[in-house]
């Protein structure tokens, strides 16, 4: 497995995919042909589907130029290797043959891949990618995951996470000061505030229930209108672990430090996903996103309960498993509905598998490893009707809604 720094990403929304990952590509290509007169783009799969929902046209053409890019969409071709593919081409000023052709795929969490190679080679650091196996490591040895990272990474992972800690505590607290409609023809409002305020109007665990609530939404639609947010693991799964994480710090007076393990500890179990299956809702429906957001968020809050090993990999794995299926069909091709909902609905069931794993001694049936698996499986049986291409689900129901 590859370094965290690769799954936790700071940007800009409102999808990894779709947004973060064209507009690196964008930035790539022109870096190779900074002379170019004329560009084409080619988008396929997903990305020509849904692109106009999540502004890949905007993000690509803040790069090359609105004024000298073209831009072709191409729904219906899927190319072999990933749903979302693009092709950049070089064109002379009459608008000739392109030339200097480069396809690349934004495989999810805004990376890049050419073909399966990574476009920006990370080291491989860490000897294990099974969480059995690291399991296993920390009952050898006595110590924890976030420990296994700090071997794996080194201590400059933790300034790195603080920089990630910080960014997220950012969009929950400027996510509750917005009240506006988000941008699209959804007209969708913002709900995060009006849910902590009705949440401090509440005792006990419907307070605390709201707060997460709020919290989940205060980033979600901070991404879903463009805002600075970070991908964990993606853009449109982002507000999950955050909404855990900022309730917890805030309701029970968590010191930064173990908020940091918990997510060193919420990376390893995102990382050992994106490593062993995929992240991406193009390739796997929404289960990759946040069901995955959701095993990390759990991982992290059975931490900070002080639970073991065994009992945090057993939240982890029902985080996911009660997400198996999901399907990813934006509506509008936008990241709104259902995406904002499920974030806000995620971050509470992540709170729910904390609370279960720790009632029990951690022993379990299915692991988290097996789990993976079926979700990679499954994934690969969904249609594309429901895979980030708005052409099934909820966004067939609602659509012109």
């Amino acid at each position: 497995m590859i370094t965290l720094r690769e799954l936790y990403r700071i940007g800009y929304g409102p999808s990894s995919s779709h947004t973060m990952g064209p507009r690196y590509a964008a930035t790539l290509y022109r870096k190779r042909h900074p002379d170019a007169r004329r560009y084409r783009v080619t988008l396929y799969g997903s990305l020509a589907a849904t692109g106009r929902g999540h502004m890949t046209d905007r993000a690509i053409l803040s790069v090359l130029g609105a004024d000298r890019t073209e831009i072709e969409w191409q729904p219906r071709i899927f190319l072999p290797f990933h749903p979302n593919g693009m092709k950049f081409s070089v064109l002379d000023a009459a608008g000739g043959t392109p030339h200097d052709a480069w396809t690349v795929y934004s495989i999810g969490g805004g990376a890049l891949a050419e073909e399966g190679v990574p476009t920006v080679e990370f080291p491989h650091i860490y000897g294990m990618h099974f969480a059995s196996d690291i399991l296993a490591w920390c009952e050898r040895t006595g110590k924890s995951y976030w420990e296994y990272v700090q071997e794996c990474e080194g201590s400059g992972i933790w300034d790195f996470l603080g920089e990630v800690w910080q960014t997220m505590r950012e969009a929950v607290e400027r996510g509750l000061e917005h009240e506006e409609v988000l941008p699209g023809p959804l007209n969708l409002r913002r709900k995060a505030v009006s849910y902590y305020t009705r949440a401090e109007g509440y005792q006990a665990s419907m307070k605390s229930r709201g707060l997460i609530f709020a919290y989940a939404l205060a980033v979600s639609e901070e991404n879903a209108s463009g805002g600075k947010i970070v991908t964990a693991p993606t853009c449109g799964s982002c507000g999950v672990l955050p909404g855990v994480l900022y309730h917890l710090w805030k309701s029970r007076s968590i010191s930064e430090p173990r908020i940091l393990r918990a997510l060193a500890t919420a990376g390893l179990f995102g990382n050992i996903v994106k490593t062993n299956a995929s992240i991406s809702g193009a390739e796997v429906g929404c289960q990759g996103e946040v069901g995955v957001a959701c095993a990390m968020a759990a991982a992290a809050a059975a931490q900070l309960f002080g639970g073991t090993p065994t009992q945090i990999e057993y939240a982890a794995e029902m985080g996911l498993e009660h997400h198996l299926g999901l399907t990813c069909d934006p509506v509008g091709g936008l990241v709104q509905i259902p995406c904002i909902e499920r974030n806000a609905y995620a971050a509470a069931r992540a709170m729910d598998a904390n609370s279960y794993a720790m009632f029990t001694d951690g022993l379990h049936r299915v692991s988290f490893d097996k789990v993976v698996e079926v979700m990679k499986k499954t994934g690969h049986d969904l249609p594309s009707l429901y895979k980030e291409t708005s052409e099934g689900g909820l966004a067939t129901l609602l659509s012109g809604s």
